[in-house]
């Protein structure tokens, strides 16, 4: 799914709920995430009445440490980004040079994204089993984005299959836990390169885990694509903020990233170009006692130490016993022509 002409990690910042319905703290988030370093910044497109109905009873009553105390429908109620929104936000983001995503929840809202042209689309882990929204996404044949928290091999094979025989061409598989936060012990992040054998997609990782490292840690994973939930403060209250990272944190994500990219290149033995001005630190035989024509080579007089000018240490065994051909100075790199 990744775009980038360099192929590097696609980053997705997430704002989710984090702009608390508030028209200017969205725009904000938007303007810091490009300032950021991320490639692209998502919201989520549902209602209130989308996702749930408006019904208080044990079924519909959340118990959670941060979200408990309240209803399913009165959290889309305070959390869920305004629908008129979303064409003064596209505009901001294609303005600025930056993605501007939405994760679907149903088929009005990806009607929504269509008419504003976004460029790929996203399902959540909790939709991941509403095969016909997938069907229904993936005919727009965009890139399509699916996490796969809570997802048995089997539902994410159903999923990648309906997307595929919709139309889906470009397919990225996120490797996801759906708790908030998240535990690092419960990541598994060895999942990724299974995922990809596995499903023969792009893998890439969402991460409700507190912190960068997890994301940092799946780059060398072969993870392509990370989405983190972004806030421009945790100070600001947001049904979100609690497990999403900030401006300094997405920076540091972004550079840190860019790092092990480099790093991880490519299988190479050898000396590299940057290793040769270190090459004479490595040991080599060198004569450590003045010797006479005609004297014997021993462990008395030859030594492997630093720098690398005389022989390579593996040919001791051979040279013990052997004569000098000359005096030799202490100090002198052995070499064949030396030894009789």
């Amino acid at each position: 799914m990744n775009e980038k002409k360099d192929n590097s990690t696609f980053i997705i910042a997430e704002v989710s709920s984090n702009h608390g319905q508030n028209f200017e703290r969205a725009v904000e988030s938007i303007k810091v995430a490009k300032e950021c370093g991320a490639d692209a910044v998502k919201f989520q497109t549902y209602t209130p009445d989308s996702m749930t109905i408006d019904v208080d009873n044990e079924y519909f009553r959340i118990n959670h440490k941060h979200w408990g105390g309240q209803t399913l429908y009165n959290l889309y109620k305070n959390a869920y980004t305004p629908w008129e929104w979303f064409k003064s936000l596209k505009k901001i983001a294609d303005d600025i040079g930056i993605q501007m995503l939405s994760t679907s929840f149903d088929k009005k809202a990806v009607d929504l994204l269509e008419d504003l042209n976004v460029p790929r689309h996203k399902i959540a882990s909790f939709e991941l089993v509403d095969l016909s929204l997938i069907e229904y996404v993936a005919k727009t044949r965009k890139p399509l984005i699916m996490s796969t928290g809570m997802a048995s091999v089997s539902e994410i094979e159903e999923a990648v299959d309906v997307a595929k025989k919709a139309g889906a061409e470009d397919i990225t598989l996120l490797k996801c836990i759906s708790s908030y936060p998240a535990r690092p012990d419960d990541m598994n992040l060895k999942t990724i390169p299974h995922m990809k054998e596995l499903f023969d997609c792009a893998v890439g990782l969402s991460d409700h885990t507190l912190g960068i490292g997890v994301s940092l840690a799946s780059i060398t994973l072969g993870a392509t694509v990370i989405e983190k939930h972004f806030t421009l403060s945790r100070k600001i209250n947001t049904p979100d903020s609690f497990f999403s990272i900030e401006p300094q944190e997405l920076m540091d994500l972004v550079k840190n990233v860019k790092v092990i990219e480099k790093a991880i290149g490519k299988v190479q033995y050898g000396i590299t170009n940057e290793e040769y001005s270190s090459k004479i630190f490595r040991r080599s035989l060198f004569i450590i006692k003045d010797m006479k024509k005609g004297d014997f080579i021993n462990e008395d007089n030859v030594r492997s130490i630093r720098p690398s000018n005389g022989l390579l240490p593996k040919h001791f065994a051979k040279i013990i016993g052997r004569k000098a051909k000359q005096n030799i100075t202490r100090g002198t790199p052995l070499n064949w022509e030396l030894i009789e």
